[in-house]
């Protein structure tokens, strides 16, 4: 923009230091101009000529020689100077000003071409200064972009020092760690070695117990070898006497099976002396003061009162069955009596063995019992009461699975309180083949029915087992439960179970309790 200004100005200069005035008046052959001629007069009188080509008019001064009045230029008969064809029917006299002001012309010409060139000339100066400034202007702006990107990169560079110095803190402080840790690590080496020597040491003392050990094992081997030839010999000595023994067994069967013989014998006898009796009977018996006598020694036998089926197999009654005893000196109650297991005697006070009676009953029930004695049945918790007051007496449990598995379990003391004390059940030293511990409480539990709940549990655990038992927390047996059928038998918690035996969830096939008098 600089050099265009300047470029205008001057143009501007150029133009106001013209040499010559044209007026464009029209139709006006003469031009008065004021000013100091050579011939010094005031007026200078000038012709002039236009020309009209399209819409533009050109006018042209003529220049006039000074106070000569002749022409500037050589006439029209001068072959030097060859006229316009446009102004070949002019006048010679206007031709004579033409060619003055032709040359008037040239010399205006010559002067608007030096001063054109000064001008470009000035204007290539202004160009090349303009130029110049320009480059200078775009150095400047190059040199602050410079300048900017380089304090950006000062910046960055100072951002990247401190991230490189905060790294080489974070390095130095791991290091610094790793060192700590290398030295806890070399003493926990120092330590480790330590107590590898250590037992090191003890294993050799060990190694040197190990070795004593062993010569004492081997002495004691030997020993017991000796022991065990001895035993050997004791046993083969034991063998001999066994052998001898089972003679004199042999002997004693032989002995008894004649002793039973003569018995029959007898027993025939004491028939026959018993018709002899009733007969002698008969006629004695005409006296009707006379009190009755027994007829027979059967009747004599039914007199007496036994208390348990332990009396009645001393007496002789040997056969499993259906017999009568005394509870009291007035009350007798119909019991089973089981003569073969375990030596017999024993009085049945449950029998479980094939479903048909409901276990399923109260209290009452219960108490005075129910079924009958040569089936399913509960003798009653007032007569087994009774019964064990009286005196001690010792409880076998024996029990039958699925599988027809027989086992037992067998307590040296059973007793059951009254019924102000809720029949509570009392057992003492458990032995048999129906599971390590026992499956009835040991230290006592009360017993339940589905009316009165007498049980440790707010669950009612004989309406929830469906039968009577002594429940402590619904505890881990229940004899009295729901009888399942073979394939129905697993997974019912409210069968007849024995925990200890087959698990709380198995039914049992067959059950039966058995008292007998401690000193029998």
């Amino acid at each position: 923009m600089m050099w265009r200004n300047s470029f205008w100005n001057l143009l501007l200069l150029w133009l106001s230091m013209v040499p010559f005035r044209a007026f464009a008046v029209e139709n006006s052959p003469v031009e008065t101009l004021t000013g100091n001629s050579v011939g010094g007069s005031g007026r200078v009188t000038r012709r002039y000529d236009s020309v009209q080509r399209g819409e533009c008019t050109y006018t042209f001064i003529l220049p006039e020689n000074d106070g000569t009045k002749t022409a500037c230029w050589p006439g029209r008969g001068d072959k030097r100077y060859y006229g316009n064809g446009f102004q070949r029917d002019v006048s010679q006299e206007k031709q004579s000003l033409y060619s003055q002001r032709i040359q008037h012309l040239e010399v205006a010409m010559e002067n608007n071409t030096q001063w054109l060139q000064r001008i470009e000339g000035y204007v290539k100066e202004s160009l090349q200064a303009g130029m110049n400034q320009l480059q200078h202007d775009a150095v400047q702006n190059h040199t602050a972009a410079i300048l900017d990107l380089g304090t950006s990169i000062l910046s960055q560079t100072a951002h990247h020092t401190r991230r490189l110095t905060d790294m080489e803190t974070q390095v130095l402080n791991q290091t610094s760690r790793l060192e700590i840790q290398l030295l806890e690590n070399s003493l926990s080496t120092n330590k480790l070695e330590t107590q590898l020597l250590r037992q090191t040491t003890e294993i050799s003392k060990l190694y040197e117990q190990n070795r004593l050990l062993e010569q004492r094992m081997q002495e004691m081997e030997a020993r017991h070898r000796q022991e065990l030839a001895n035993l050997k010999a004791e046993r083969a000595e034991l063998q001999g006497l066994l052998a001898n023994q089972s003679t004199v067994i042999q002997n004693l069967e032989l002995s008894l099976e004649q002793t039973t013989n003569n018995c029959t014998a007898l027993q025939n006898q004491q028939l026959l002396l018993q018709d002899a009796v009733a007969s002698l009977v008969k006629l004695c018996s005409r006296d009707k003061d006379k009190a009755v006598i027994p007829t027979t020694l059967k009747q004599a036998d039914e007199q007496r009162k036994f208390r348990d089926c332990a009396d009645l197999f001393r007496a002789g009654f040997n056969r499993s069955g259906v017999y009568t005893i005394h509870i009291t000196m007035e009350d007798t109650k119909k019991v089973y009596c089981n003569m073969e297991s375990a030596g017999g005697g024993w009085t049945v006070i449950q029998n479980r063995k094939d479903g048909t009676l409901d276990f399923h009953r109260t209290w009452k029930e219960y108490k005075m019992g129910f079924g009958t004695p040569s089936g399913e049945h509960w003798l009653g918790n007032e007569f087994v009461f009774q019964l064990t007051n009286q005196r001690q007496y010792t409880l076998r449990v024996e029990l039958t699975d699925w599988d027809g598995q027989h086992v037992f379990s067998q307590y040296d003391r059973f007793q059951i309180a009254s019924e102000k004390r809720n029949y509570r059940l009392f057992l003492r030293s458990h032995s048999g083949t129906a599971g390590r511990q026992s499956s009835l409480v040991i230290n006592g539990a009360d017993f339940s029915t589905k009316d009165v709940d007498n049980d440790n549990c707010i669950c009612k655990c004989a309406l929830m087992l469906t039968g009577g038992w002594w429940f402590d927390a619904c505890g881990p047996s229940n004899l009295n439960g729901m009888y399942y059928t073979y394939g129905q038998n697993t997974g019912k918690l409210n069968g007849i179970k024995w925990h200890y035996f087959k698990g709380s969830s198995y039914s049992l096939r067959a059950t039966a309790m058995m008292i007998r008098p401690l000193d029998f």
